[in-house]
């Protein structure tokens, strides 16, 4: 170690980013011996605080290797350096975590199990053989056990297991990869796994492995505790097992997603191709949208109505052991009956999915925050988020601008909150649909734990202009705070803006099934020109009515009726559409009259409704179970190949009015001249990406903006964005997507939160 007294200098350093959990501290401390410099690092409530002294050449190369040789986990966002004074340090120690108050720091999310305690609990001859907890600094819990921050272990859910001597060691031990590694535990002295059955029993890991095993190949269905949370887990090849669970979850139609031991597990069930592969082998480990393979042997009620499965790799030991030598895949669903969060505690689990499983796989390591697996898929080569969760949250979305203290309530379906502070905006984990009580209490509870951990207090609350969302409810509840309410699809363009780092004016087109309008109507087929501070509505589809509101959405013929009502007219009575004989004539008769005469209707310009109407009018689907189910199945269906185009108009009032009646009246045509489902799919696919290009096209033409941004649900159907987004770049757009954050309602927080700074910016600026 350095001379104290011939030191030529000493570096305050403070590092800002995932800094805590990764292995930092240790890093550094090796760093430092390494380069023969004294100081000390510590956790603080800010990031991680360095004191270092020593030779001015070994500063310079410590302040480098900060950025160039962080740990894999890391993610520093800044690193800043004062000059001071030699302090004759004696040393270079790791010390004691200091909480400064009002400081944040991210917290790390839960990473997947590195290849070194793979090799460890693999390996007969070391102790952690077998060990269903198994971790390092380099992966295992984070953000699930973290209650407060700084992350130290008294501040998590680890804090109830003391360390044995020998884990005590790895972890006070700077040559070890456990040195400081918080979850840090062994079989002695660590979480434990049982059977509900041997609950009063001897507790032996590998027995209760081998009974779940044995009751998965019998058709049995466990709900295992992992994570984020219970999973309910059966064998996707027994048919009977897969229906049982659907019975028992209520559960119609929604896809399951699998678990596969390995990539080439997954290979045997889909096409993988090598960006594909990078995301099911990340740290996040995320469920990954792919497409099936013709004959794949998985129950046809593992997807029905898909061609493509959710597919995730194993992310725990617990996992892994489960397949050792027993399965090619497993069904493994968010354990919660249907639309309620995730359970996590073991006695909630036995009571609220006691009618689902047949058996329990416990651990007693608690589960502070409920975490829900993530799902992406990737599109032009890139990793783009559809439900970001596990893995991801709560790691921020950085900011070049600088925002207040604010709280984003986000919409109903798919919900997520967004809380900013300085550069950064976090965005809660997925909560679900915030539609009942169950889910609310999960959206107050993760809003209070996020608040704290990242010591935020909102002065301001930006919510959804939809009276009845519940998200909307609560942030009108909030006092001493002031509230801003921010249109839907201005969000989902902000959101989507603020993700690419653009701040100039944009041409969005924001493509759903519901938001509520400024005009009181739904909308969700729009063209805006915005900027964070506001938007100008310059295009739309036109308006048909919603007959029985939300039994509308359920009953895609409602829609497809009053598409057809518009556009025939008095001539429907002359159409002798196959639809037409699969409903019943009464409901027929009664839906005509409510939209002919306005009763308990509600005019609707939204894309997803259009998309619903046209897969009931082709024969694909005439009532959903689940959200967006029919405009997937018409997606499913289309052929490949096919570029032709039905036509549309567009009509130039204020503002412009996109009218697809002719599209309507040639798909009929189709369906009575036998034309198949999959060719009007593609054809209408096609049309509505030719009218997303031509209405941009006429849109730069009078504003001179020549930067798109895409969101919205809609936008999550791959068919329509390859064929929108290639078009547009044709004409020459630049054209911005999601990749971090959710396309759908799940990513509005996070506009309606930047929407939310920038009106609170102006009015600073106007009374100053």
């Amino acid at each position: 170690m350095t001379n104290p007294t011939a030191a030529a200098g000493r570096r305050q350093i403070r590092v800002r980013g995932i800094v805590q959990g990764v292995g930092f501290r240790p890093f550094v401390y090796n760093l430092a011996q390494r380069l023969q410099l004294s100081g000390y690092v510590l956790n603080s409530s800010a990031g991680v605080l360095i004191e270092v002294e020593g030779d001015a050449a070994g500063l310079e190369r410590f302040v480098e290797a900060l950025r160039g040789e962080a740990p894999p986990l890391a993610q520093i966002e800044d690193v800043s350096v004062a000059n001071l004074a030699p302090a004759g340090y004696s040393g270079f120690v790791i010390r004691e975590s200091v909480d400064e108050p009002g400081q944040l720091v991210p917290v790390s999310p839960d990473v997947a199990t590195c290849d070194d305690c793979m090799r460890d609990f693999r390996s007969p001859e070391n102790r952690r053989f077998g060990y269903a907890f198994t971790n390092c600094t380099n992966c295992g819990p984070r953000y699930t056990i973290t209650r407060t921050i700084p992350y130290d272990r008294p501040l998590t859910t680890m804090a109830c297991f003391p360390m044995c001597k020998r884990c005590l060691r790895e972890y006070e031990d700077p040559a070890d990869r456990r040195f400081h590694a918080q979850p840090n535990a062994c079989p002695d002295c660590g979480p434990s796994l049982w059977l509900s059955a041997d609950f009063d029993k001897e507790r032996d890991s590998f027995a209760a492995i081998r009974e779940v095993q044995r009751l998965l190949r019998e058709g049995r269905i466990v709900a295992i505790k992992g994570l984020g949370g219970f999973h309910l887990v059966c064998d996707p090849a027994n048919d009977a097992a897969v229906r049982l669970l659907r019975e028992r979850k209520k559960r119609s139609d929604k896809p399951f997603a699998l678990m596969v031991p390995d990539v080439a597990a997954a290979e045997r069930l889909c096409f993988v191709s090598g960006e594909e592969r990078v995301a099911l082998e990340s740290v996040h480990r995320p469920i990954v949208i792919l497409a099936r393979r013709p004959g794949a042997p998985v129950s046809p009620a593992l997807a029905p109505g898909n061609n493509t499965l959710g597919v995730m790799l194993p992310y725990t030991p617990l996992h892994h052991l489960l397949f050792d030598g027993a399965f090619q895949a497993l069904v493994m669903t968010s354990g919660n009956l249907s639309e309620e969060p995730i359970v996590t505690g073991n006695r909630e689990a036995a009571g609220r999915l006691g009618r689902v499983a047949d058996e329990f796989l416990f651990h007693n390591r608690d589960i502070h925050t409920r975490v829900d697996d993530s799902v992406v898929r990737v599109f032009q080569g890139q990793e783009r988020v559809l439900r970001r969760s596990r893995g991801y949250a709560p790691y921020p979305v950085s900011l070049s601008f600088p925002v207040a203290e604010i709280l984003a309530c986000g919409g109903e379906l798919k919900s997520t909150f967004c809380l900013t502070k300085e550069h950064h905006t976090f965005l809660s984990q997925h909560i679900g649909d915030l539609e009942n009580y169950e889910t609310l209490v999960f959206f107050r509870e993760t809003l209070e734990r996020m608040k704290d951990l990242f010591r935020i207090a909102p002065t301001t609350v930006a919510y959804d202009l939809h009276p009845q969302y519940l998200s909307t409810k609560l942030a009108l509840e909030q006092a001493d705070v002031e509230k801003i309410g921010v249109q839907h699809h201005h969000a989902h363009i902000a959101s989507c803006m603020a993700e690419n780092g653009v701040t100039d004016k944009v041409i969005g087109v924001a493509f759903d099934g519901t938001g509520f309008g400024t005009d009181g109507k739904i909308w969700g087929g729009e063209f805006l020109v915005a900027d964070f501070t506001g938007f100008e509505r310059r295009a739309h589809f036109r308006y048909i009515v919603l007959a029985g509101g939300d039994t509308a959405v359920r009953e895609p013929w409602r829609l497809a009726l009053s598409y057809l009502l518009d556009t025939f007219g008095a001539r429907f009575d002359t159409i002798d559409l196959p639809l037409l004989s699969r409903v019943a004539p009464n409901k027929i008769t009664t839906v005509r009259s409510m939209i002919e005469r306005g009763l308990n209707t509600v005019p609707t310009s939204a894309c997803g409704r259009l998309f619903d109407a046209v897969a009931s009018i082709a024969g694909v689907r005439d009532e959903v179970n689940f959200e967006a189910q029919a405009a997937i199945e018409l997606e499913t269906s289309a052929l490949a190949g096919v570029d032709d185009l039905y036509p549309f108009e567009i009509g130039f009032g204020e503002p412009w009015q996109i009218d697809v009646r002719p599209t309507i009246e040639r798909i009929v045509q189709d369906v009575l001249a036998a034309k198949p489902a999959g060719w009007i799919s593609a054809v209408f696919h096609n049309t509505i990406a030719a009218i997303i290009v031509e209405v941009c096209r006429r849109l730069r033409a009078a504003e001179g903006i020549g930067r798109v941004c895409l969101s919205g649900g809609t936008f999550q159907n791959v068919y329509l964005l390859e064929r929108a987004v290639g078009g547009l770049r044709a004409q020459g757009f630049e054209v911005f997507l999601h990749a971090k954050v959710p396309p759908n309602d799940g990513g509005i927080a996070l506009g309606q939160a930047v929407i939310a700074n920038a009106l609170l910016g102006r009015r600073g600026s106007r009374s100053g």
